[in-house]
């Protein structure tokens, strides 16, 4: 049975998986899924559609609109397994039929124009089922984007791109033949040939073999590979070529939902252990957000750490607050739960700054319908902070983790530090429950 045709019982029949659009085919089995809208905040309908597009392969059109804010989406993926190698796909564009040639690009596809020496870097746009001229037009339109305020800014790097802007607009023009060149190492990228099953005299298609690093940007790794099977000899990947890398992933900006990217990186802090540090920062809204999580699992004991805080040299200190931490400062009555500030990586000060500015930004203290007692009360809290942060407040921070995931760092080489005290105990039933370990099977498993 092919791999796209589902198995019937006896004397029923299907249609294959993905088959191909007909004009008798008025309703396509498209499946329907509510969703969330990225611009409003409210439910949309995502449209999930398996497809073949002639002589190519099998599809995923992805297809979102939102009713309440008209916001709308597509998308495409590929329903067939990565290629064994990579495409090269260069074009001749020199009339418009050309420039109406349907391309379908995935998120590995890039595209040069070496006419103008541009380039639309793979995975800086989703994959697509566009035309040429949609690629030109989707260009210019991202570059127009943020020209009122460059006008006003930079004026001079405004002219430059409204120079370019000509430059891509002309491509347009039928009498001004150029290039496009699209190179794709998954392999799933097509342009329309007008004159299939004929051979395309304007397209020229050559395939290549991906690198390694290539591969593993795909997610393939050689079974056979010995490099991967035997173990790490000297002069090979070492520790710390391991946490030097940093890895990085597309996510959405917490605060404006914007595309962005989280980097994350394996870092060994000095005699504690190895923690996951997560940042991400928005260029679209400026937000800023870091996260640490342990690289270990949950400790035998939970740990209280308490850290006497007299001048600037103990703001410098090393501070590792996992997200299962209490932080308390008991001068200020003041108590902050896991989730408040969550997993950070930073110092005394560091830590004590966030607590100011979430205070500050809190809409629970802000607004026509706060009261005046509450804001006024808050303002003075804030205050103090500000002094401790100026060095004019001798305070006891304390940290206290039952998954024992959380350090100060110490200023004593030699000897024990003073204004540090560690104390290690064992979690009661409360809290064992909290990390979810009651219920775990740790003997004979």
């Amino acid at each position: 049975m092919a791999a796209n045709e589902r198995e019937a019982e006896p004397g029923t029949t299907f249609e294959p998986l993905f088959r191909n659009l007909m004009a008798d085919d008025p309703e396509p089995e498209a499946t329907e899924i509510e969703s969330l809208c990225v611009n409003c905040g409210k439910n949309g309908i995502t449209r999930l559609l398996l497809t073949k597009i002639p002589h190519y392969k099998d599809v995923v059109v992805i297809s979102f609109d939102c009713e309440n804010c008209g916001y709308q989406n597509n998308e495409i993926q590929s329903g067939s397994k990565i290629s064994e190698k990579g495409i090269k796909i260069t074009l001749e564009v020199s009339s418009p039929r050309d420039l109406n040639r349907q391309v379908v690009k995935s998120d590995y596809t890039s595209v040069h124009l070496p006419q103008i020496d541009f380039e639309i870097p793979a995975r800086s746009q989703k994959g697509e089922i566009t035309t040429i001229e949609g690629i030109i037009d989707r260009s210019i339109e991202g570059l127009e984007q943020d020209q009122p305020r460059r006008r006003e800014e930079y004026p001079e790097t405004a002219e430059e791109i409204d120079k370019f802007l000509a430059k891509l607009r002309d491509l347009k023009i039928p009498s001004k033949p150029f290039t496009i060149i699209f190179k794709d190492v998954s392999g799933n990228c097509y342009v329309e040939n007008p004159k299939a099953p004929l051979k395309d005299p304007g397209c020229k298609i050559t395939y290549f073999n991906r690198s390694e690093e290539e591969n593993r940007l795909l997610g393939i790794y050689n079974e056979n590979n010995e490099a991967l099977l035997t173990p790490i000899q000297d002069g090979e990947h070492t520790l710390e070529d391991i946490e030097g890398e940093v890895l990085s992933f597309p996510t959405n900006c917490p605060d404006c939902n914007s595309p962005c990217e989280t980097n994350m990186k394996l870092t060994n802090i000095p005699h504690f252990k190895e923690v996951v540090i997560m940042a991400t920062l928005c260029e679209t809204c400026g937000h800023r957000t870091n996260e640490v999580k342990s690289s270990g699992g949950v400790e035998s004991h939970g740990v209280k750490i308490e850290v006497t805080i007299t001048g600037k040299e103990d703001f410098t200190r090393d501070v590792l607050k996992s997200e299962t931490c209490y932080m308390e400062i008991p001068e200020l009555e003041l108590e902050v739960g896991p989730a408040a500030l969550g997993g950070r990586f930073s110092t005394v000060e560091g830590i004590i700054a966030a607590t100011k500015e979430q205070l500050s930004s809190s809409t629970t203290f802000t607004g026509d319908s706060t009261d005046v007692e509450n804001v006024n009360r808050i303002q003075a809290f804030i205050s103090q902070l500000t002094e401790i942060l100026e060095g004019n407040k001798t305070i006891t921070l304390i940290l206290d983790d039952p998954a024992g995931n959380s350090y100060i760092q110490t200023l004593s080489d030699d000897g024990p530090d003073d204004k540090l005290k560690i104390t290690k105990y064992e979690r009661n039933y409360e809290q064992n429950e909290e990390l979810g370990l009651n219920d775990m099977k740790v003997e004979n498993y």
